[in-house]
């Protein structure tokens, strides 16, 4: 009996155990069906998705970036072709199987290794020299690296390296024989590469011969491909065409982020300077996209072209290349002719813009500078983006704006006459270089004409609301200087013009508030402008009032084929007014003719340079006393002058507004060529020659084509 109690015990006991061990069977295939369920439904999508990640393998190529073209459709940057080696490494790829695939390849093709850096000499010494190379540190050093907990294994790696390399001797490292440094050469670029990124490998000097070997033993070679590379060719020195990177360059490191959330690669060739720069969404095409499949080890088994790419848009820019050659020989020749003669030991640069007032439109961009060669030889470098990116003092090209500025503010009224005799302001005097001491009333046209400084002067009184007393010190209120600048800001004085280029400067503000400096603003002498904004200005005084965008890009077109035949456009610049200035038409309209007797008048300051033109303009001169600080330290604080000139023509129909500035002409204290008007002319004369010479070429071709439709008429 007790016998059976206990029997009965047991299977009790036996039964509870199993209806735990069948109660966990089923939570656990419970928990298992539930898990299953979750991948199968809820992230089966995701798992599909990675799955496909590990299987085929999205690898984007460079494309040719667009072209850019003058406004006659003259290419200025092309792209020129080359044979190029490529190599793409993926997640999966080993160290080892890249210095095979180098090895192979190095037996194929010649590189270039003078230009093998020091540090990979001797990580590569260290590959080749493994165990050797680890003994050159102690085993207290490694425990030390070893044991440090802050550092993850690789920085512990890397802080190993680091002293082996610092340990390796010149006489190992001279070790590396001629086939090392060819294997080198081409693993350090294989090494330098980004994952599913082509990576070239040799693109300069390969001959037919290497590309053919190397493409009919491809299958040799895992990850290596024989295709074009694009060379960028400038056909014109001109600077504000830009630059681009390099594949070595790759992305620059301040871009890195703004590019690659872009879709770019690190290795992909960037504008970097100018147009290239401002226009690289345009420019830079779309690449071709090839899917690699892989098998369960990572290697690719098949490669299927996806999207054949397409090269970037073209630029078409609103520059008259043919215009731009012959300004740029006028401003070159007068720049080197005004170098010959005494006293211009600091001049070193001439620039000259010329655009057209109702459009914006820039057609010319010409800025010259003097350097010296190794030899010491004096040499003409193209110096264009300095027509925005460099500000002088100006002088009397301001006179028309001092004018405009009185009248808006109510100082002035058109035709006031004011005497023009020497100010002396607690024992300062100021006056007008074609007075130097007598006293004659004027008007404001006269005042243009003959360039009274004077004028301005009263003018300047008046905007403050000051009393001049001769000999007696004048006070002005410094909110006067931000009256007058923010009237020459509705020209484009002293802000940005808003040209379509990096690296705009606005100019210098003078800092003191001082009296004197108040009237020396308003002719000139205080405040720095660029060249482009006294085209931006006068082009707002030539067009009626309307301060218009100027800007570089006139159309957007789709790839040429050939690089001859343009492509279809895609978007065109329209004029962009970015302001109107608080003038009449009346008041406008009145500057302007006294813009025209600078020109033609009796006693105009350029009249002998343009009474005789055949065309008919107007204008404005500017000399500025200034105390030099350019690029000769040693000659800082020098006294010298900068001549300028601003117009536009024709008068009743402006098609051209332009600026000229030649800064530190002559340190003689006086000038006795005016540059600035002969180049101003000879530039005009050259715009309306080509001009001519257009509308004969359209003539006949289009007498030509009447004819050629006559004949077969009569067919």
């Amino acid at each position: 009996m007790h016998q059976r109690k206990q029997t009965n015990k047991k299977n009790e006991k036996i039964s509870f155990r199993m209806n735990i061990l069948f109660f966990t069977i089923f939570v656990l295939f419970s928990i298992l069906i539930l898990r299953l369920g979750y991948m199968q439904i809820v992230k089966g999508e995701v798992y599909v998705r990675e799955l496909k990640k590990a299987e085929e393998i999205t690898v984007n190529t460079n494309v040719p970036r667009g072209r850019i073209y003058d406004r006659s459709g003259r290419v200025l940057v092309d792209n020129k072709p080359k044979n190029a080696i490529t190599y793409t490494k993926f997640p999966t790829t080993m160290t080892k199987e890249m210095l095979d695939t180098a090895e192979k390849l190095s037996k194929l093709i010649k590189m270039d290794t003078s230009k093998i850096a020091l540090l990979d000499k001797q990580n590569y010494w260290i590959l080749l020299h493994k165990k050797e190379a680890y003994k050159k540190v102690f085993k207290k050093e490694e425990d030390a690296i070893n044991n440090n907990g802050k550092l993850t294994s690789s920085e512990k790696q890397s802080k190993l390296d680091e002293l082996v390399r610092e340990r390796i001797s010149d006489a190992e490292l001279n070790s590396l024989s001629k086939k090392d440094l060819q294997i080198l050469a081409i693993f350090s670029k294989m090494v330098a590469g980004y994952n599913l990124t082509p990576q070239i490998i040799k693109s300069d000097n390969v001959t037919r011969k290497e590309f053919a070997v190397v493409s009919e033993h491809l299958h040799e070679l895992p990850n290596v491909n024989t295709t074009t590379d694009w060379e960028r060719v400038k056909k014109s020195d001109l600077s504000i065409l830009g630059s681009t990177t390099t594949p070595i360059e790759g992305i620059p490191k301040d871009k890195l982020d703004y590019y690659l959330a872009r879709n770019y690669s690190r290795n992909d060739r960037v504008g970097k300077s100018y147009i290239e720069e401002e226009y690289e969404e345009l420019l830079q095409g779309k690449k071709a996209v090839i899917k690699s499949k892989t098998n369960s080890t990572g290697q690719v088994v098949d490669t299927t072209t996806v999207f054949d790419g397409t090269p970037g848009n073209d630029l078409v820019l609103t520059i008259d290349s043919e215009l731009q050659l012959e300004l740029e020989g006028i401003v070159e020749s007068q720049l080197l002719a005004s170098k010959s003669k005494w006293g211009s030991s600091l001049l070193d640069r001439a620039f000259l813009v010329m655009m057209n007032p109702n459009t914006g439109e820039v057609l010319s961009m010409v800025g010259k500078k003097l350097d010296r060669d190794n030899n010491g030889k004096v040499t003409v470098n193209d110096f264009s983006i300095g027509t925005f990116t460099s500000a002088y003092e100006v002088g009397s090209v301001v006179k028309p704006a001092t004018l405009l500025t009185g009248y808006s503010l109510g100082a002035i009224t058109p035709n006031q006459i004011l005497l023009d005799t020497p100010i002396n302001i607690a024992g300062t005097i100021k006056k007008s270089i074609f007075n130097p001491s007598g006293a004659m009333y004027l008007n404001d046209l006269t005042a243009l004409e003959r360039s009274s400084n004077v004028y301005m002067f009263q003018t300047a009184f008046r905007i403050a609301g000051v009393n001049y007393v001769p000999g007696a010190a004048l006070s002005i209120d410094s909110n006067n200087f931000t009256k007058v600048r923010n009237s020459f800001a509705q020209f484009g004085l002293g802000v940005e013009t808003g040209i379509d280029l990096p690296g705009e400067t606005t100019g210098v503000k003078g800092q003191e508030t001082i009296s004197g400096k108040f009237l020396d603003l308003v002719i000139g002498q205080y405040d720095t402008f660029t060249p482009l904004q006294l085209a931006q200005y006068v082009s707002t005084i030539a067009n009626g009032g309307k301060r218009i965008q100027p800007h570089v890009l006139k159309e957007v077109r789709k790839p040429s084929e050939d690089g001859k035949k343009l492509g279809s456009i895609i978007d065109e610049v329209s004029p962009k007014v970015l302001n109107t200035i608080n003038n009449s038409k009346t008041e406008i309209d009145h500057v302007k003719k006294g813009m025209h007797n600078v020109y033609y008048g009796n006693q105009g300051s350029a009249a002998f340079n343009f009474k005789n033109t055949k065309f008919d303009a107007a204008g404005k001169t500017g000399t500025a006393e200034v105390v030099y600080y350019g690029p000769e330290k040693s000659a800082y604080g020098t006294k010298t002058l900068t001549i300028t000139h601003i117009g536009f023509a024709p008068y009743n129909n402006p098609e051209i507004a332009y600026a000229v500035v030649i800064p530190w002409v002559t340190t003689s204290g006086t000038i006795t060529e005016y540059t600035n008007n002969i180049i101003a002319r000879q530039a005009i004369e050259k715009y309306f020659e080509l001009q001519k010479k257009k509308m004969h070429n359209i003539d006949q071709t289009v007498g030509q084509k009447v004819q050629k439709s006559n004949s077969d008429l009569k067919d």
